[in-house]
This record gives C-alpha cells, structure tokens and sequence, in this order.
C-alpha cells in the first residue's frame, strides 16, 4: 500500500486510516488491541481518535478510546514511531459538559485539552491534532443551513490557530488539521496562518461516501488549491452501504441489533437515519451487486479511488471486518459503473448530508 503526504506537512500516511471511535464501547480493550496489531500488519501506519471517543459520547467513556490505544502504545513502545497518531479536540459542548463547560472553545481549552489527550495517549507528541467541529456554528451533523442568529463564537479562528500555534511551538503537536468544516473555514484558517506565520491546516476530515458527496460542492476546490487533504470519514454511511439493513430497514424487529444505527438513537435522528439515505443506500447495494462487488466493495472503492480523498476512515468492530475494508483496497470501478453512480446521485443527490 502506497503512502501518500498529508497537505504541505511532512506527514506520509497509508491511503486506509483506523478509526477508533467505537473502541471502548462496542470493542473492549483486548479486541480493539487485537484490531491494532493486524493494522500495522496490514501495513496501516495511520490511526485517528478524539478526545471525546468513545462514541455513542457518554461521561463514562469519554477519553476510553485513547487510554486504550495509550496503553496499547505503552504495551508495544516500538510501534509509535511507526504510526502517524491522529487525535481531536472537542469542539464547543453540544450537550457535553463533562468535556468542558460552556458554549465555546477557548485557546485555554485547546491547550487543556492537548495535554489530556497526550497523558491518555501516553506519548510526547501527536502527529496530527484536529479540530472535531468548528467553534462558529456551522450547519452540521444533519443541520442543512446556515443560520446567523445561531452564531455565539466566542473564540476566534486566529485565536485557536494561536493556541494550536502553542502546542506546535512546544513540540507537543506536528501538525494541525480541521473536522465538519465549511469552505470558509478552511480558507480562513489557511489565510490566517499565512498572515501571521501560524500553522497550516494539512488536513480535513470530513464525512464523504456515496450517500454523502457534499464535499463535492465546492469544499473539494478549496482543498485542491489550498493544499489540504481529505480525510474521508463514513465510507460506508454508518452501515447502510454495507447491505445489511437492505432488507429490514433501520427499525423495527428484523433490523440488526449490533450495528451502529441501532445503538445510537441519536444517529437515527440526524443525517444517517433518515429515509432517503437509506433508499438510495439501496440503490447503491443493488449496483453493486449487479456488477459482481459487494456493498461494502463498492463503497470503499468509491472512497479508495477518488482523487479527493488521501486517506480513508475505517471503522470496524473486529478483525474480520478490519480485514475485509483493507482487502477492498485496490478494488478497481470501470467508468461504466462511475456512470451508474453519478447517474444515481443526480436522482437522489447527498440524502445523508
């Protein structure tokens, strides 16, 4: 598996990322080590987390997912140089107050919570620090609009990029990234951190897969001419481009009672749950099949093979799946079957945005 650079840093990392947001909740600790050791056999170097992981966020785990992979790091010392260790800070609560009170995100807050995830992380530096959400209101996870009156920032861009500037300066950080952004933002993290000798953003994780392509309305220019890579998470639409809810839908008796959806009640509520994903996460299925993929082929793929994205994010619950969304890594689509998908996506465009 080749690597490829992350933005303007130095960063070079494999094309498929680990996402960890479920380890501590639906992966204990011995199966979510096991899951990091066949990663880095794979030849994944690239492992993403948060501070507020795990997720479903409750009090009880936040911070459950980097302790684990602290201690699998203190287990194998060897392993950290040969990771690139990516990890978030928590944007303003959204209903969180055991990450921080309040309805902003302070540079003091940056710096606090820098120094938590470090100490759980058990490791000197991060490679890759990322803001989860914007501090500014943003239309975001399920929000369609963007609505002035809703704006309460109380820190501003050149404010965090200061703090984050801090934490590089230390030694504490590498690189800095952005989440859930906008357009704008990205260009006014960018613009400011050239004004000002700050750090560049590198990176952008945000959701893209084939029931979500909004990061094609523009946000994909940007990043192309500013030099910021895509870290693309939800490749497969939290499980409906998996197949397995094709036939039983997201509720009811017959709906699979370990996948993510169903866990998660705040989930069926936003951009995944809603109706419209899942009737053109169907149609996708069906494609797939005809073409002799399965969903989950088709859907990585989609993600592996698109010039927008570096790095993809797999989450997965177990080896077995682990293995399965690294081995669809190379998988090929003719341009016959790219002009399926389009053709779908002009009829049903980004339901699950």
């Amino acid at each position: 598996m080749n690597q490829v650079q992350l933005g303007h840093s130095d960063l070079r990392v494999t094309p498929v990322c680990l996402g960890t947001m479920t380890f501590g909740e639906q992966v204990d600790e011995a199966n979510a080590h096991a899951i990091l050791d066949r990663s880095l056999a794979l030849g994944v170097n690239f492992l993403d987390t948060a501070e507020m992981y795990a997720v479903p966020a409750r009090a009880e785990t936040c911070g459950a997912t980097e302790t684990i992979i602290g201690n699998w790091l203190a287990k194998h010392p060897g392993q950290r140089q040969k990771v690139v260790l990516a990890t978030k800070v928590a944007g303003p609560s959204r209903g969180m107050p055991w990450i921080r009170e309040g309805a902003g995100m302070t540079a003091a807050d940056i710096l606090a919570s820098c120094e938590g995830s470090l100490r759980r992380l058990q490791t000197d530096v991060i490679d890759l620090y990322q803001i989860h959400w914007p501090e500014r209101h943003v239309p975001a996870f399920g929000a369609l609009y963007f609505d002035p009156a809703k704006d309460k920032s109380v820190t501003s861009i050149h404010e965090q990029l200061d703090a984050l500037g801090q934490l590089v300066k230390a030694g504490k950080v590498r690189y800095i990234g952005l989440s859930n952004e906008t357009p704008y933002g990205v260009h006014e993290f960018v613009r400011l951190a050239e004004q000002h000798g700050l750090p560049r953003v590198a990176t952008v994780q945000n959701p893209y897969c084939l029931i979500n392509r909004s990061y094609e309305n523009a946000l994909d220019e940007s990043c192309h001419r500013l030099g910021v890579s895509l870290l693309a998470y939800s490749p497969l639409g939290f499980g409906l481009l998996t197949g397995k809810y094709d036939a039983s839908g997201i509720e009811g008796p017959d709906a699979p009672k370990d996948g993510r959806i169903a866990r998660y009640e705040s989930v069926r509520k936003q951009r995944w749950g809603r109706l419209e994903a899942l009737a053109a996460a169907r149609r996708y299925n069906a494609l797939a099949r005809e073409h002799g993929l399965t969903p989950s082929q088709l859907a990585l793929a989609f993600c592996y093979t698109k010039w927008q994205v570096a790095s993809t994010i797999i989450g997965v619950t177990s080896v077995a799946q682990l293995e399965e969304d690294v081995a669809a890594y190379g998988t090929t689509l003719s341009p016959e079957l790219l002009a399926a998908i389009d053709a779908i996506r002009w009829e049903t465009r980004d339901p699950a945005i």
